[in-house]
């Protein structure tokens, strides 16, 4: 690690390592650094890119199985992986941050077990004994069934899990976020185990130092400001003196509205942040309601 001082800064910054997902996680991770202005630099089979950001030293992209192992041994301060792996590996590290994306999109994914559809089973606790079950996740398959008490015979899987049901296996134990893909192979869920999100891991000793910890704070800071923002517009409008309590009162805002008065003429400048999903039936509702020359400003980031 380096320490570096930067001209007219005060602060001594400790560089941090970053541990990046490969995969299916990668494309959704990259974009967001690069929205938060931490573009992650690299060629095509470059898995040592880099960050240039004064607080950023080492950066490697790593299979998201393999990151929570290897932040709570200290080989980096933090990586961004899915809690199912978290789990899986029994990593001991701090959870600093969820973030709302998955493989397939925003939101969580949910570890599910399910059968082929002409299986007469309709719940998890119906499932015979010593059944046949693949799965990616291992430990935490031993786990959920150990407490229910039913002996299963275990085959760890390597992709494709939900094609091996029935041929090959009697159950499958397999992360979705629809179900869709189960489905279409003749599959069907009977049972979940857990819930999923992407999450943002750290050291805990890399935590506990309070140079690391600062830099760690600002860079998911920066991160999720950008989810916050993704979800909200500013609008930005002029109002005529007369409808100034009409429009105010149709705006849905994280605080009370900006409102500053125009210079020389009855009118207002309004200013405020809602929802992007909302603003489609908003814009006409202000307009309706007087407002004039409507703005409509993507934000880069929020920060609260």
């Amino acid at each position: 690690m380096r320490d570096v001082f930067f001209l007219n800064r005060p602060t001594l910054y400790t560089m941090i390592s970053i541990a990046l997902p490969k995969g299916s996680l990668e494309d959704q991770t990259l974009q967001l650094f690069r929205e938060a202005d931490l573009e992650v630099r690299r060629g095509d089979r470059d898995y040592n890119p880099v960050i240039r950001d004064h607080r950023i030293g080492k950066v490697k992209i790593l299979r998201p199985q393999e990151i929570p192992k290897y932040v709570e041994m200290g080989y980096f301060d933090i990586g961004i992986s899915g809690m199912d792996w978290v789990k899986e590996t029994g990593a001991q590290v701090r959870e600093v941050a969820r973030l709302s994306y998955s493989k397939t999109g925003e939101g969580t994914v949910k570890i599910v077990v399910a059968v082929h559809e002409s299986e007469p089973i309709a719940d998890v606790r119906e499932i015979r004994p010593n059944s046949r079950v693949t799965t990616e996740y291992p430990e935490i398959t031993k786990e959920f069934f150990g407490r229910l008490g039913i002996p299963v015979r275990l085959f760890p899987s390597y992709g494709a899990s939900e094609a091996k049901v029935p041929d090959l296996m009697d159950v499958v134990v397999d992360l979705t976020e629809t179900g869709a893909t189960l489905r279409r192979n003749g599959l069907r869920i009977i049972g979940q185990i857990m819930e999923s999100s992407t999450v943002i891991v750290a050291n805990r000793e890399s935590f506990g130092d309070e140079a690391k910890r600062r830099a760690i704070e600002e860079i998911v800071t920066l991160l999720l400001g950008v989810i916050d923002a993704r979800h909200q517009v500013l609008l930005s409008m002029n109002v005529p003196e007369d409808a100034l309590d009409r429009v105010v009162a149709a705006l849905p805002a994280l605080k009370t509205p900006t409102v500053s008065r125009l210079h020389g003429i009855p009118y207002y400048s309004i200013q405020t942040v809602v929802q992007k999903g909302k603003v489609n039936t908003l814009i006409p509702g202000l307009k309706a309601a007087g407002a004039e020359d409507i703005l409509e400003i993507p934000i880069a980031k929020i920060v609260r």
